[in-house]
Formats: C-alpha cells, sequence, structure tokens
C-alpha cells in the first residue's frame, strides 16, 4: 500500500545514508489489504484482532477484570471513544475515556478513566478519575483533548423528558487522583445524543446528533483564544448544517446528501435562546435536536451520523469528516450499509467520502456488504483516514481509505484489521501524536465482559538495498576518499 515518491537519485543517496531512510512516517499504512471474516472467540483474546502485516503487533494495555479486581464494582465497563493528552505537560503520556454504560443505578452508570503509558506496571497504571454516576453521567461516549488542555466527554443518550444530552469538562484531567477529577456541565453547548467531538483550527467546536435524522453542528466561542474552558463556554454560538435547502432526511432508502452548505444558528451570539427558534428546556439549556429541525433552520438530517475526524492538508485548508451509520441508498443491508462524509471547511462543500460503493483495494471492486456500519474515524500521522464498523466481532473491520490527492473522497478502502471477539465492537481509535507507529483501540462490551484497551505497533521493515546500489555506493565512496587524500596531499 505505501507510495515511495522519492526519485532515483535521491533513493540512491538515501541508501547510501541510511537503509531506512526512505522510510515514510508511519508504516500503518503498509500492509496488505485484508479479504473475508474472522471467527468469532468467546471469551476474547489479550490479541484480539487479525492483523494486515507481519509487523504489526497488538499487546492489551488495561481490562476491565482487573480493574473490579482491584477495586471491586469500580468499573462498570463499555469502554468507549479515546483521547490522549496532546500538550502540556508529559504530552502524550495519557490516555483517557469514558464508558458507555447507561443505567438507573450506581455503580453501573458512566464514569472516566485514565491511562499512564508510562507505567511500566499493569495492575497500577489505569485510574478511575470521574466514579461511575457522578452528576448522573449516563453513556460516556465522546473524547477530545481541548486546545487549552482539558479533556472533553459527553453523554450519548438523549430524547424527549431526558436529563442527559449533556457535555462535560474534565479540567484537571492529567493531576487528578482516583475519583477526584473536576466534572464541569459546560452547558452553553445544546442538550443532543452525542459522540463525535473535534476542533479545527480556528478553535470552532464540531458536534453531533447521533439519531436517525441527526444534525451536525458548530460551536463558535466569543473566546477562542481561551487558556481556560470557564472562558472558552462563558458565551458562544452555536449553529446547525444545512447542506443546500435544507430540510432533508437521509434515512436508509435515499441517495447522499451533498453539496454546498451554510451554518444556520439556534443559539443567540452568547449561547442563549434565539426568539421563537431555539427550543428552551426547562434547566435552561437548549434542546439541538428540536431547534435544528425548526422551519427557520432546517438543518439536513443525516441517518445517525457519529464519529468526527478533522485533516489537515497542505494548503492550509481542513476537511471534517463524519460517519453516518445507518444511511443507505436501497433499504438493503445485504449489500452494505452507511457512509463517511467529507466537509471542506473552508469551501462549505459537503462530500460523498466513502460508502460500499468505494473500491476495496484487495478485490478491485465495490467494496458492497463487506463495508456496514462506520462508526468511529480517525486519522494516522500521514493524514490517512481509518473507518471502524459498529458490528460485532466476526464480521467487524477497520477499513484503511486512500484518498491519494486529497479531494475529501477515497479512491479505495482496504480492510486493515478485523476484531475476533465474540459479542464486541471495536471503539476510540487512536494515532499516538507522538509516536507515528503507535495506536490504540478499544474492544468494548464484549460477551465476556472484559473490555480492554489494545495497544497496536508497526514496526518498520527493513529496507533491502539491492547490491548494484551497494556496489555504486562503494565506488562513489572510494571516489571522495581519493579526492580528500589529492587534497591532502
Amino acid at each position: 500500500m505505501k507510495v515511495f515518491k522519492l526519485t532515483l537519485i535521491a533513493a540512491t543517496v538515501a541508501s547510501l545514508a541510511s537503509p531506512l531512510a526512505a522510510q515514510a512516517a508511519t508504516e500503518f499504512d503498509n500492509f496488505t489489504p485484508q479479504i473475508g471474516d474472522t471467527t468469532p472467540v468467546n471469551p476474547g483474546s489479550a490479541t484480539p484482532y487479525r492483523l494486515p502485516s507481519p509487523n504489526f503487533s497488538q499487546v492489551t494495555i488495561a481490562d476491565r477484570a482487573t480493574q473490579n479486581t482491584l477495586v471491586p464494582g469500580s468499573n462498570s465497563g463499555n469502554w468507549d471513544m479515546i483521547a490522549a493528552n496532546e500538550t502540556g505537560a508529559d504530552a502524550g503520556r495519557y490516555l483517557f475515556m469514558p464508558w458507555e454504560i447507561f443505567s438507573t443505578s450506581v455503580p453501573t452508570k458512566a464514569g472516566v478513566q485514565r491511562i499512564d503509558l508510562w507505567d511500566n506496571n499493569y495492575n497500577t497504571r489505569t485510574t478511575t478519575i470521574v466514579a461511575a454516576g457522578t452528576q448522573n453521567f449516563s453513556s460516556g461516549d465522546a473524547s477530545r483533548w481541548t486546545p487549552w488542555g482539558g479533556y472533553l466527554t459527553a453523554e450519548e443518550s438523549w430524547g424527549a423528558n431526558s436529563t442527559a444530552g449533556r457535555l462535560f469538562e474534565v479540567t484537571n484531567p492529567t493531576t487528578a487522583a482516583a475519583n477526584s477529577g473536576n466534572f464541569v456541565q459546560r452547558s452553553v453547548i445544546p442538550r443532543v445524543s452525542h459522540e463525535g467531538l473535534a476542533f479545527d483550527k480556528s478553535n470552532n467546536l464540531y458536534f453531533v446528533d447521533e439519531l436517525n435524522g441527526g444534525s451536525i453542528y458548530k460551536y463558535t466561542s466569543a473566546n477562542p483564544l481561551a487558556t481556560n474552558g470557564n472562558d472558552f463556554f462563558s458565551a458562544g454560538q452555536t449553529f446547525a448544517l444545512k447542506v443546500q435547502a435544507g430540510g432533508q432526511f437521509e434515512g436508509n432508502n435515499a441517495a447522499a446528501i451533498t453539496g454546498l452548505s451554510t451554518w444556520e444558528a439556534i443559539t443567540d451570539v452568547n449561547g442563549g435562546a434565539l426568539a421563537g427558534i431555539s427550543a428552551l428546556l426547562g434547566d435552561g439549556t437548549i434542546d439541538g435536536r428540536v431547534t435544528a429541525d425548526h422551519a427557520d433552520v432546517k438543518g439536513t438530517g443525516f441517518n445517525r451520523p457519529e464519529d468526527l475526524e478533522i485533516q489537515n492538508l497542505a494548503d492550509g485548508n481542513q476537511f471534517l469528516y463524519f460517519t453516518t451509520t445507518d444511511s443507505d441508498n436501497d433499504g438493503n443491508t445485504a449489500n452494505g450499509r452507511g457512509r463517511v462524509y467529507s466537509y471542506n471547511v473552508g469551501s462549505s462543500e459537503v462530500k460523498l467520502f466513502a460508502d460500499s460503493n468505494t473500491i476495496d483495494a484487495a478485490t478491485g471492486l465495490a467494496a458492497g456488504s463487506a463495508f456496514k456500519n462506520p462508526d468511529n474515524l480517525a486519522i494516522d500521522d500521514e493524514g490517512n483516514i481509518y473507518i471502524v464498523e459498529d458490528q460485532d466481532g466476526g464480521v467487524e473491520d477497520v477499513w484503511f481509505a486512500l484518498d491519494a490527492n486529497r479531494d475529501g473522497v477515497a479512491e479505495s478502502v482496504s480492510k486493515w484489521i478485523s476484531l475476533t471477539t465474540a459479542g464486541a465492537e471495536s471503539t476510540g481509535l487512536y494515532f499516538d501524536k507522538f509516536n507515528p507507529n503507535k495506536a490504540y483501540i478499544n474492544v468494548q462490551h464484549p460477551a465476556d465482559g472484559i473490555d480492554r484497551t489494545i495497544a497496536l505497533t508497526a514496526t518498520p521493515a527493513a529496507v533491502p538495498v539491492p547490491g548494484a546500489v551497494w556496489l555504486f555506493g562503494s565506488a562513489l565512496m572510494g571516489f571522495l576518499g581519493f579526492s580528500r587524500r589529492n587534497k591532502k596531499a
């Protein structure tokens, strides 16, 4: 899969310097596309993925059973999206993830945990920093590090008469002791069924409403360069995405919704209600779902939007990617289901990035039934997009999407890794921002009840240097040596 772009001369010089010099930053895109499904395993394995390269490896770095053995009943499971401390002291040291568990009782409500990647002791590296049920936290899903050094998470559960749908910040994520995270609701953000969160380079915060008919949203802070969450969320305006004329419902029996778009306000500039438009809830917060559907807003309704990811382009522009897990054009899941869209932040154009009609690099044919229910998204060191399916182990795959010209439309997709754990799904794929050959992924709600965090490693393969090149190099070095001797003489 990897494309080497060095010229012959550059390659020759590079090979003389080092056989590994021609390697790109990440090796995760250097693999053989896979075909077929796996066999579900119960109980799950500590190495649960079918890998596409002998240079990839995997290891469990945390698991729920260990946490509940050390502190009985403390970990309610369903480990979801992953973020890391990407800035500040000890950047890259910690992983953070919420628990996507819904219950009416403690301790089986949601919480937040932190994994210390620098702690070699398996039993002490994982710490619950927000105890299960804190502020009735329920169905924790979203996970994102902020530009000012906080950690955001949010609730997926939301609906009529719900008290959830909230966004929270842990303001002391790296320093919090067990169960002592400062967990602050950011009520300026309208209530929706949260999953994906993403910041663009202007510090606009994007989020979704995970609903069949849910919208895509943008929050623009009045203080975009704020150095703390209190200031960033003190005032700002939220908008819903309207593609073309708006008001569409993507559904599972309709074409992809693409074209130019606008952002329609659903709050005032301070985050308060817009008269005659905003649907106000009893606690003074705004119902983002109802408001986006208002006739004066006409937010586009996508079929279960889930994750978001930002990609930086060489020209300084950015793409925002989002999945619509249950979308389809013919209502037939047997031939594939779900879409991934790209939104051009500069031009406001929405494109279809990938779906079941995208070419499967392993076969040269449309991916078809192999591509179903895209859920999570991730981006590696080279800007490649990865698509994680919402299916059970045995049929669930993570796909690598190739968009060589970075136009927001994938030329092909490839099965990258495949989950074998029965009853589980993969969540939270995250590529390490400080090590291009390291990534992390969660195995959530397996049949055996043991959620796991898996570290994936790609080891660069040695590049064999042809004998002719060595001969050329030897001759060149001999010539340089001869020249130097002549100068000394």
